[in-house]
């Protein structure tokens, strides 16, 4: 018997994800943004998909983000040590508080790339974040 056309569009759907997100940073003070990226494209430069924040002051060191697509996704966070909103620089604009991307990649002159920061989620998909 064939598939009505509801239960095929179910059937082509792509399966469901999470992506929990583990934080280890030095500071107590202040919250870690984490901005979630599904495209090379989008992590060179574009918006990310999804963000979050955890408040590090309040003991909060994990999120998890349901509901993502199966696929490739990179991340970058940095820890907002002062909570003023932003990252800060120094006046050559390096980083001054912690910063971290996916697969504690590292960058060279720059944030790191794409290749070495993505990561595949499917079923259940942890990244820890070793913020420095």
């Amino acid at each position: 018997m064939a598939a009505t056309p509801i239960e095929a569009a179910v059937l082509q759907a792509e399966p469901s994800a999470s992506l929990t997100i583990k934080v280890e940073t030095t500071a107590d003070t202040g919250k870690v943004m984490v901005a979630i990226y599904d495209s090379e494209g989008a992590y060179e430069g574009g918006a990310p998909v999804r963000a979050v924040q955890l408040d590090v002051a309040a003991g909060q060191d994990e999120a998890v983000i349901e509901g993502l697509e199966t696929g490739t996704y990179g991340l970058k966070a940095f820890h907002d040590v002062n909570g003023n909103g932003r990252m800060d620089t120094n006046p050559f604009g390096m980083p001054v508080e912690p910063y971290a991307f996916s697969n504690n990649a590292v960058g060279n002159m720059g944030p790191a790339k794409w290749d070495r920061a993505r990561f595949d989620v499917s079923g259940q998909t942890l990244q820890t974040l070793n913020l420095r």
